[in-house]
């Protein structure tokens, strides 16, 4: 009997950044459950249509993605992994286009940001967003569109069978978007762990958040990140999401004993394996781009489609 794939959902469609991670975390024998948004993909996990979610929740140069904060607290899946992808962003377009025939360019917001250095020696071009990259490059090729090109990555102009017209065109080239991995509780395996994200609140009086802060540091606890938002409704109170990490489980187990004393609404998102340093992620980022088995994946499904 053929062993069931695992369901990964994604906000995006085939070839996205979500999928690269995705491709990066678990490997390439996946199914993948594409949504149109965020919150769908916690419905498709919460509905049993999906085993896992792969949702993007900061990036080193556009920051946090803060509405994505509040799914988690809403759904309440555990966190157990993460992925840090490099972003490498390329132009595309029909085969046989030139460069000098373009007048629109699209993308998702976010990854028209990140090439504003590129955009602004060419300033006649007319950027139109969109709400992910890969649809951009299927737009292109379903559309016939020869006027237009779009920033995604490699595996979209695979995929959809484009050509780069210019490489690595991102303004930043150490551009990381960090994506977790989520669950539902029956998946969560028992293994060793030494990253956390937590979320809390504190009273609001001087020292409050210092407090807290300073246990982690006692316990040689490094906090990796804070983030900050809002509670809802209420005036000057807010939610932390703090991610942490440890060498020593025992400390860590302390320093969560002492910090319930000085917080409220104190919630563990997810304990998990920290991801490689950078180093470790560009030697798979290389590998996973060099192989060819996904491209020849797409192209024998679509011969079967057709």
């Amino acid at each position: 009997m053929k062993e069931k794939r695992t369901r990964v959902a994604i906000q995006g469609i085939r070839a996205s950044f979500h999928e690269e991670a995705a491709f990066l975390h678990f490997g390439e024998d996946i199914q993948t459950i594409e949504c149109n948004s965020f919150k769908q993909t916690f419905e498709a996990l919460q509905k049993g249509e999906a085993d896992y979610i792969v949702m993007a929740i900061e990036n080193s140069i556009a920051g946090s993605i803060l509405p994505n904060y509040s799914l988690m607290m809403s759904y309440s899946f555990p966190v157990v992994g993460e992925v840090y992808l490099p972003i490498q962003l390329h132009l595309m377009a029909l085969p046989g286009v030139k460069f000098e025939n373009i007048k629109y360019v699209t993308s998702h917001p976010i990854a028209i940001r990140q090439c504003v250095d590129f955009f602004d020696e060419y300033p006649h071009l007319k950027i139109i967003e969109s709400n992910d990259t890969a649809a951009c490059a299927k737009r292109i090729r379903d559309e016939n569109l020869r006027d237009t090109v779009a920033i995604a990555n490699t595996l979209a102009a695979k995929l959809y069978q484009l050509d780069v017209l210019e490489r690595r065109i991102e303004s930043n080239k150490k551009n990381f978007t960090r994506f977790l991995i989520l669950t539902n509780h029956e998946n969560v395996d028992k293994k060793e762990t030494n990253k956390a994200s937590l979320c809390f609140q504190v009273s609001n009086q001087v020292g409050a958040l210092a407090k807290v802060l300073q246990i982690f540091a006692e316990q040689n606890i490094n906090m990796s990140k804070i983030q900050s938002m809002p509670v809802i409704g209420k005036r000057n109170e807010y939610n932390f999401y703090v991610d942490v990490e440890w060498d020593n489980q025992k400390q860590y187990d302390s320093a969560i004993r002492q910090v319930l004393k000085y917080t409220h609404n104190f919630n563990i998102l997810g304990e998990y394996q920290r991801h490689d340093d950078e180093h470790a992620v560009n030697e798979r980022e290389q590998k996973f781009r060099a192989q060819e088995t996904i491209t020849r994946k797409y192209i024998n499904v679509k011969k079967i489609v057709k």
